[in-house]
């Protein structure tokens, strides 16, 4: 039988009287039939997995707004009962309970099938720094699915799940959506509790979710998103001032990077197209002072925090740890404490620096990658490419900004784009608004062979 792949789909077809432990099941046998070992490293018992359908009882979506509804996690966020590997297996815990956000997605009545695979320790876009078998880009297996949250964006645009959980810190949950044709949404920093979650960088991480549509995506987000006194970096949410949104910052020629990929430029300039026949005023923008912001993430102090959070393991089990994982990692013992100061001065300045861009315009659409990478780019230098993916991500959350990856039209070869809204913390309901009204207008139907 065929399940929809979005949320209210499935739903409708519960009305109609599906059994959830049927929709359960189909989700095991999509997880066979894609062939690809790569997406899921541990599995729910799949009787475990119908019993809690079974044990939903009567069709209610008012009290529960997910009832029924299968979905993964990213295996460095906690879901009880499972093992936690961050994509190292000799690092593994069994946590006792899940993360927050696994916790009221399961009382909203979702229901977990696993835990998806990743950059090992969350630590790389290209979604092959990892021990397993890497998950295939479903668009073309020569591309890169993209990373740290590769298996979660697989998991949903193979239609196995209708969202998944990732994580974000520096673009995790935006460069495998923009590369696998689905929504991502990195919410505002803090936004939803990070607790439960393998640290990468404890001031920037962000549970993320992938999603079909951005409705799916908010849908989810507003499910997990609250204030946890027990996370130091959590925060309640803030009402923005603004109420409308029609000025958008798009790249000035300098701060276009396309690595001189025709097709993707391409794409973007169809997506700025459809921005412009939705009413939206296109203000040319110098992103300049953002993107060196961007390059704090590996160039500053910040991947001392990744040290910080597995140094000391990687140091007893390098044999355990995936050599550019460990060498980025193990490199920040150089830094000093004046080296930590100094990087904050100067995202200070940056961050004041970039004042009059939110002046200007209420949002920013970018290219969410400057092109597809290759596996065999990666192979043959695993810095480069994996560094070029991240140039309009990395700096977001450095700069306390949300963002929603949106896909954008498929390219001549068949690659997927996409583009990414960028707006200050706590605009996340804004930048979901105009997302799904540009996703409805350039998007092409989501996911691989749903639509």
């Amino acid at each position: 039988m065929t399940i929809p792949g979005t949320i209210g789909d499935l739903h409708e077809r519960y009305a109609a009287g599906l059994d959830p432990a049927e929709a359960v099941a189909e989700v095991y046998r999509r997880i066979e039939g894609a062939g690809d070992p790569g997406i899921f490293l541990s599995l729910v018992p799949e009787r475990e997995a119908a019993a809690a359908a079974r044990a939903l009882g009567r069709f209610d979506p008012t009290k529960y707004p997910l009832w029924g509804v299968p979905f993964a996690a990213k295996d460095n966020i906690d879901i009880a009962g499972l093992p936690t590997t961050a994509a190292c297996p000799a690092y593994a815990y069994r946590p006792a309970e899940s993360a927050p956000a696994v916790a009221r997605l399961v009382a909203a009545g979702a229901i977990p099938i696993g835990k998806t695979n990743l950059d090992q320790f969350a630590t790389g876009l290209n979604g092959l720094r990892t021990p397993y078998p890497a998950p295939r880009n479903p668009f073309d297996p020569q591309i890169v699915p993209g990373g740290s949250s590769s298996g979660s964006a697989v998991a949903v645009t193979r239609g196995i799940v209708p969202f998944a959980l990732g994580t974000d810190t520096a673009g995790s949950g935006r460069v495998p959506a923009g590369l696998n044709n689905v929504v991502g949404l990195k919410p505002t920093k803090g936004a939803v509790s990070a607790r439960g979650v393998v640290a990468a960088c404890r001031t920037l991480d962000c549970v993320s979710v992938f999603a079909l549509t951005v409705d799916d995506a908010s849908r989810v987000f507003r499910t997990i998103a609250a204030f946890d006194p027990d996370d130091p970096f959590s925060r309640p949410a803030e009402v923005p001032r603004k109420v409308t949104y029609r000025r958008i910052g798009v790249p000035d020629a300098p701060s276009r990077r396309f690595s001189g990929d025709a097709w993707s430029e391409r794409a973007f300039d169809a997506a700025l197209g459809g921005a412009a026949g939705l009413g939206l005023t296109l203000v040319e923008t110098d992103l300049g002072v953002l993107l060196e912001a961007g390059a704090l993430v590996y160039g500053g102090p910040w991947v001392a925090e990744r040290q910080a959070a597995v140094g000391d393991f990687i140091a007893r089990h390098r044999e355990a740890v995936h050599p550019v994982v460990g060498k980025i990692i193990s490199e920040a013992t150089r830094l000093s404490a004046a080296d930590a100061f100094a990087g904050l001065y100067r995202l200070s300045e940056l961050r004041r620096a970039a004042e009059p861009i939110w002046r200007s315009v209420d949002m920013l659409i970018v290219p969410t990658l400057p092109r597809p990478v290759r596996v065999a780019d990666v192979q043959a230098d695993p810095i480069g490419p994996n560094a070029e993916l991240g140039t309009y991500t990395n700096f977001v959350n450095l700069l306390d900004l949300c963002a929603l990856t949106v896909p954008g039209p498929i390219r001549g070869d068949g690659i997927p784009s996409s583009v990414t809204l960028i707006a200050p913390a706590h605009h996340d309901g804004a930048i979901a608004a105009v997302g799904a009204a540009l996703h409805a207008r350039i998007g092409p139907p989501p996911g691989f062979g749903l639509g």
